[in-house]
């Protein structure tokens, strides 16, 4: 079974480590987001990325999430920033709940590898992404380091790759975000 982030650890998911690491406005511009993408952060948490792409396009950014309490805490947020373009949404693992090829840039930070069954996933994935659109991951380096899940659970660059090419997405871009973790954008043919 796969190794899933506890709600009760809500503190690490914006903290002075991730944003050093992981700056989240710097990390979306360098992973191509664009003003006329709409956007999805699957497996979005309390919106660390999300609040950001919402302030950088002018479309719907969908905020997918399987947990109510990751969702509610980034309702306050958005509140918060005052912005009128970011739809909750209350997910299924292999059920995003929306519609077929409906967004043109989809995000996943450190979710991958809390997924069983990845083929399943990334097909859900690739339904909801329009043909051309983006995929953009961020996880773990698959090395022994002091912070993220167990090395076991982590996935490799090159397996993913492989992965998403067996679907239909060629690898444009890859990237490391200090040593602890890799970025991979795929556009979907």
């Amino acid at each position: 079974m796969a190794h899933k982030f506890n709600p009760i650890n809500i503190k690490k998911l914006d903290n002075e480590w991730r944003r050093e690491n992981l700056p989240p406005f710097e990390t979306l511009q360098k992973l191509g987001v664009e003003a006329t993408d709409v956007f999805a952060d699957i497996g979005c948490g309390i919106g660390y990325f999300t609040i950001p792409a919402a302030t950088m396009t002018k479309n719907n950014v969908y905020a997918l999430d399987t947990s109510a309490a990751m969702l509610e805490e980034l309702k306050i947020r958005a509140n918060e920033a005052d912005l009128e373009n970011v739809v909750l949404t209350q997910t299924a693992e292999y059920d995003l709940k929306l519609p077929n090829e409906s967004v043109t840039f989809a995000l996943l930070v450190n979710v991958i590898h809390e997924i069983d069954n990845k083929e399943k996933f990334l097909n859900e994935i690739n339904r909801i992404l329009k043909t051309g659109g983006k995929l953009a991951v961020i996880d773990w380096e698959k090395a022994e380091l002091e912070m993220g899940p167990p090395i076991s659970h982590r996935l490799g660059k090159d397996t993913l790759a492989k992965m998403l090419k067996e679907i239909k997405f060629d690898c444009q871009k890859t990237m490391s975000f200090t040593e602890n973790f890799y970025g991979l954008v795929f556009i979907k043919n």
